[in-house]
């Protein structure tokens, strides 16, 4: 996806022995996995390496291989039971029926608990039945995730909650995009006021580069709504300084084709020009409940023109 290149490993060289065996290690321990119905995380499959002799000198070269496997299998690594650690959260007025070994059939509503639901292998299986929601706002806080909920956003806007926890994990991902293509339900994306917040909605519209071989983990027609750098300026926030490396990713965002133009280039070049940033929870300033009573509605009305 990213250019021509590819790599060839072949057992009649000595140099890539190492990387050829930790990769069919790899796919023996998948087949495992998916034959037996039992789940791993990525750091469980560093460890589980060990009890086998197969040697990775940290978990950083283990994700590698399972990145290659994927490429090889034209699969994601969900496909073959190895998620992510669950640090995201959902919350809403949705069905789901369970599919995993010893609940299947069993239903949910996942407005049920008020601190909402990790977003999991379990949850990101499951049947998607019936909502009576129009809209899926995934926000990048833990915080203010909690905050709408209190708020009831779920009920006056008619949407499902999301929070990210940051970069969406591909668990996440994958719900957003279950909730987009099956259930026709628009995403919009609200972030901190800064380049990586602009940052974590692209990942979520188009994909990461580490996964950019999967497709299905994108939600094309996402919408980040903000908090947007001119946002800082028209509602005066609070800030804090840009750093040096907040001014470098500004400058690397902008050489990636995918911000070339529309609101991704405009608001690169206005973080430039004001060189701030501001949190989510800026909006604190006018009131704890500001963020849900003004700003949200008038995110969520011009969404319909972006």
């Amino acid at each position: 996806m990213l250019g021509p290149n590819a790599s060839l490993r072949s057992t009649r060289n000595t140099s890539q022995l190492r990387s050829y065996t930790q990769l069919m290690w790899l796919a023996f321990f998948a087949n495992r996995l998916t034959r037996e119905k039992k789940s791993s995380t990525l750091r469980d499959v560093y460890y589980s390496s060990q009890a086998f002799a197969v040697d990775f000198e940290d978990q950083s070269e283990s994700d590698s291989i399972i990145v290659d496997l994927e490429a090889v299998l034209a699969k994601p690594r969900e496909d073959f039971h190895v998620f992510p650690e669950e640090r995201s959260s959902v919350f809403g007025d949705l069905d789901i029926e369970y599919t995993v070994p010893g609940y299947e059939g069993k239903r949910m509503n996942l407005s049920n608990h008020p601190d909402g639901y990790a977003i999991g292998p379990s949850l990101t299986s499951a049947e998607l039945v019936s909502t009576s929601a129009e809209i899926v706002i995934a926000i990048e806080k833990g915080g203010l995730f909690t905050r709408f909920v209190e708020e009831q956003v779920d009920k006056k806007f008619k949407s499902i909650i999301v929070d990210t926890g940051g970069q969406a994990p591909r668990s996440t991902r994958t719900l957003l995009k279950r909730l987009n293509s099956e259930l026709g339900l628009p995403v919009v994306i609200l972030t901190d006021g800064d380049v990586y917040g602009e940052h974590i909605a692209m990942v979520i519209k188009s994909g990461s580069a580490g996964a950019a071989h999967l497709r299905e983990l994108t939600v094309p027609d996402a919408k980040w709504v903000g908090v947007w750098a001119t946002d800082i300026e028209k509602y005066k926030l609070p800030t804090i300084p840009m750093t040096e490396s907040d001014i470098k990713r500004c400058h690397d965002l902008k050489r990636d084709p995918r911000y070339q133009e529309g609101i991704w280039r405009k608001e690169l070049e206005a973080f430039l020009r004001i060189k701030r940033k501001a949190e989510l929870e800026a909006f604190s300033k006018y009131g704890l409940t500001n963020i849900t009573d003004k700003y949200l509605p008038q995110k969520l009305e011009l969404a319909k023109s972006l």
